[in-house]
């Protein structure tokens, strides 16, 4: 599938860093201090990039074995989905394992909780097992696409009926992050922007798919700066088919995005991610790949 690239208006220092590194490790890992030193600087970035893995891309398997799989590729933490395209993994949780064998699950495989991905399902079927989980975001879609001269209101309107939402996020130790998507309230630059301009509240936030954005031609850097502190969770995702989708596989430059979250001080994970998994053998291989092309990228 082809596909636009967003590409930023010009390099910082940030940026050339990253794309030095990245054009360095496709040389050979070797060349990548010579790199630096011709960039003037031998000293790995302060940003530090924290990675989870999303078990979705291993909905074919339990979620035992898929915790298993996403600790063996080095990911820090997971996040568990709902029924989307059949995955079972949450609904299996909280009907067979509960909290504390989640937690127990997790503790086993060193992995952390970062997320729950509801957007089958929704949050407050979810609440409670997530906050006696130990917390994490809770990832969801907006609601339907509205014309431009409605964005303020619609977005207000969509706003107000989050607000039984966010009272259980309080209570849970949890906190909301709405995705971007195409054909939706959450589907442009500015609707981007009316929501960060009129969410209040700190438990709210943004979960960023580079993905839709690309598909449109929209800047994800840009997306990224709208986002701020407001970004709660990003996936690392382009416009792409099958495993193109995975950064370092796909042809994307993934160094500009995370110079964007280093710039916008991006403290949460990243997660390579795509849909349509493959067998977890290859989606293994797939994912180490997009692992170590991430890291190469962050240094």
């Amino acid at each position: 599938m082809s596909h636009p690239h967003s590409q930023p208006t010009g390099l910082d220092r940030r940026d050339f860093l990253g794309r030095t590194l990245c054009a360095a490790a496709a040389l050979g890992g070797s060349r990548v201090g010579a790199a630096l030193a011709a960039a003037g600087n031998t000293a790995a970035l302060p940003w530090p990039l924290r990675l989870s893995c999303s078990s979705i891309n291993f909905s074919s398997l339990p979620i035992e074995q898929a915790c298993q799989r996403i600790a063996a590729l080095g990911f820090e933490a997971i996040d568990i989905w709902s029924a989307h395209a059949g995955c079972p993994h949450l609904d299996d949780v909280a009907k067979r394992l509960g909290p504390t064998g989640l937690k127990d699950l997790l503790a086993r495989h060193q992995l952390k909780l970062y997320a729950f991905s509801v957007y089958v399902g929704g949050y407050r079927r979810y609440a409670e097992l997530l906050g006696q989980a130990g917390g994490g975001v809770a990832v969801r879609g907006s609601a339907g696409p509205c014309k431009p001269g409605e964005l303020t209101a619609r977005m207000k309107a969509f706003l107000e009926t989050l607000k039984p939402e966010i009272e259980l996020a309080e209570k849970h130790n949890a906190y909301l992050a709405i995705e971007n998507h195409g054909n939706s309230l959450l589907g442009t630059l500015d609707a981007l922007k009316a929501f960060c301009e009129l969410n209040t509240h700190a438990r709210l936030g943004l979960a960023l798919a580079p993905y839709h954005l690309q598909s449109m031609r929209a800047s994800v850097e840009e997306a990224i700066a709208v986002a701020g502190r407001q970004l709660f969770f990003f996936y690392a995702w382009q416009y792409a088919a099958d495993q193109q989708q995975l950064p370092g596989i796909g042809p994307t430059d993934c160094a500009p995005w995370l110079a964007a979250l280093a710039k916008a001080d991006y403290r949460r994970y990243v997660t390579p991610f795509m849909h349509h998994e493959l067998p977890p053998d290859a989606m293994s291989a797939a994912l180490a790949r997009s692992r170590d092309y991430l890291r190469t990228c962050s240094k």
